[in-house]
């Protein structure tokens, strides 16, 4: 960390509190930033304050000393009632909360303060029972705060501070309309101190900020650049092709990096992992997808220096305080000019130096434009070396495991009922290929290979196998269940009492073998009523056959016979005349019947 960052102003020129001032001290912490030395004496004499300035600048620790202040000079009225925090903090992601909440707890650890944190994606009940027992500054994510709200966890009545951090960010994520709500059931702006802060103040957040503060005096740092100034910004000129072997090969190149990676999307933050660790690159990823504790636990690693690479969405862009960040590579160049800002601001942080290296490629080749325009900047552009793109195998790609992602099939990222979605799978392909793809995983953690493509479905024949009959089992052909029980009873026309009903043994009944044919016309034909005006007459009754005169089917089913022994030719389903006459003319539909009948008949 250098010292070119920091004013002469020190931090204990301002009437603080010595507990804080111990705690400053354990931090290593002496001398102002612009940002706090603009914003300090404002915020210490009551004054609403909308603070903006360059990301790293010590925006965090500004608000941080001005809540510990005003919380140590007031003297609270004791309570019984259910838990009413006097501070609130509210950030637009979990990173950035957890990260305000472990400073905190640093400048705060002599205060004897209770701080709280919530935030979606884990530890529900735990954090609901630390929040019924009581905090005096709670920071937290806005769906998770208004969920413990409405069941009536804690109280917004007694809230002394508000602060809004990154503040341009809740409308991006659509938090704007809980920020009013929590506005709204808190105490009036003018009972209250308000602090808005953003790396950019867009006119909807100003909107805000003089909607639901008390006249906020607004503190800009002035620089010559948008972005910090110790950034070394280049970009290549590259196709989509050649964006994963560059990559690889710049990573390779560079002396011990740190290197954060953007990406647009969280389907391409896992293909860039992919190939980076199939390659040999130890990454992690850090989005939506990935659970909250393992998203604590990567952010952690990378900190701590186990982790050379970390791909990210744009949930990395703001507000995280990682130190040393040598190298932030935007893959895909973002379609908003302001979170470009903010991607690079992840190095060159508390003074240090670092590179942002961006890749104009096919797809996001537009957005450059509009970036340089907002940074007032032209961003110089060095050539691709062929050296510079190593031959990367496709099939090197590895796929992510499945416990290493939440998949929502509302397309959140959280758990909570407005800081996440629901639970279970994720709608959609589950093999990890993205819509068109031609790549499909080999098992966990496996290499990729090539999809098959399609065919078009052949059409089998159904083949019946028979077995050899038995020999003392009687063995048939596709015959009807109507016609086994014709052949079993002697004679309908006899009188059928309960005593002339022969015993039907089922040993003595034919076997079915085959699969039931298809009703032919003729027996349908004798199963129907006579036409009107004809005599009923009698019909035969099949014989009884034995089993020795029945043939042994075979895979062509024999043709049905007649009673006389000649076959029965099969013939073609006549469709049913229109009646005749002129034109216009119809015939009664009893005269059309009985004629149709007829031509059945004699035929």
């Amino acid at each position: 960390m250098t010292e070119t960052h920091l004013t002469t102003k020190r931090f204990d020129s301002f009437d603080l509190d010595l507990s804080i001032l111990q705690g400053l001290a354990d931090a290593g912490f002496s001398y102002c930033t612009p940002i706090q030395a603009a914003t300090l004496p404002i915020a210490l004499a009551g004054q609403d304050v909308a603070g903006q300035a360059q990301t790293g600048t010590g925006k965090t620790a500004a608000f941080l000393l001005v809540i510990l202040e005003r919380l140590l000079a007031s003297q609270p009225t004791p309570s019984a009632e259910q838990s009413q925090p006097r501070a609130l903090i509210v950030a637009p992601t979990r990173e950035l909360a957890v990260q305000i909440h472990n400073d905190t707890l640093l400048l705060a650890r002599h205060t004897g303060f209770r701080v709280g944190l919530v935030f979606g994606g884990t530890g529900y009940q735990q954090q609901r029972d630390d929040l019924a027992a009581g905090v005096d500054i709670l920071i937290g994510t806005p769906g998770r705060l208004i969920d413990y709200y409405k069941q009536h966890v804690y109280s917004l009545n007694r809230v002394e501070v508000v602060v809004l951090d990154e503040a341009d960010r809740m409308f991006d994520l659509g938090f704007i309309k809980d920020i009013r709500f929590l506005f709204r059931h808190m105490p009036h702006p003018e009972e209250r101190l308000g602090m808005l802060f953003s790396a950019t103040l867009s006119y909807r957040v100003l909107e805000l900020a003089y909607e639901h503060m008390n006249q906020p005096q607004l503190v800009k740092i002035e620089s010559e650049h948008v972005t910090a100034d110790r950034v070394r910004q280049v970009c290549y000129m590259t196709a989509n092709s050649e964006k994963i072997p560059l990559l690889i090969g710049l990573v390779l190149g560079w002396e011990d990096p740190r290197v954060m990676v953007f990406v647009n999307t969280k389907r391409e933050a896992d293909r860039v992992w992919g190939f980076l660790q199939g390659n040999g690159i130890n990454t992690a990823v850090l989005s939506g997808d990935v659970p909250q504790k393992k998203r604590l636990k990567l952010l952690k690693q990378f900190t701590d220096g186990e982790l050379p690479v970390l791909v990210g969405t744009d949930v990395a862009a703001r507000g995280l305080h990682i130190p040393d960040v040598t190298h932030v590579v935007n893959y895909d160049l973002p379609e908003d000019a302001e979170d470009y800002v903010h991607r690079i601001g992840r190095t060159a942080r508390a003074g240090a130096a670092g590179d942002a290296v961006s890749f104009v490629c096919e797809t996001y080749a537009f957005c450059l434009p509009d970036i340089e325009r907002f940074v007032s900047a032209k961003i110089p552009v060095a050539p691709v070396d062929a050296a510079l793109l190593p031959e990367i195998d496709p099939r090197s790609r590895l796929r992510p495991e499945r416990e290493d992602r939440e998949y929502r099939s509302d397309g959140r990222d959280g758990r909570g009922p407005r800081d996440g979605g629901r639970s279970g799978p994720r709608s959609g392909p589950r093999d990890g290929r993205s819509a068109g793809g031609d790549r499909r995983r080999d098992g966990p953690g496996g290499t990729e290979r090539p999809r098959r493509p399609p065919q078009a479905a052949e059409s089998t024949p159904v083949q019946v196998q028979t077995q050899a009959p038995a020999a003392e089992q009687p063995v048939v052909g596709p015959i009807f269940i109507a016609d086994q029980v014709l052949a079993a009873m002697p004679d309908l026309s006899a009188d059928l009492g309960p005593d002339s009903v022969p015993d039907l043994n089922p040993d003595q009944l034919p076997v079915r073998t085959q699969r039931r044919r298809r009703r032919m016309p003729e027996q349908a034909a004798l199963t129907s009523p006579p036409p009107p005006g004809t005599a009923a007459t009698a019909i035969p009754l099949i014989p009884a056959v034995s089993a020795e005169s029945i043939p042994v089917p075979s895979e062509t089913p024999a043709a049905p016979v007649e009673a006389g022994g000649e076959p029965v030719k099969k013939r073609r389903r006549r469709r049913r005349r229109k009646p005749a006459g002129a034109p216009g003319e119809t015939q009664p539909i009893d005269q059309a019947l009985r004629e149709s009948l007829n031509e059945t008949s004699e035929s």
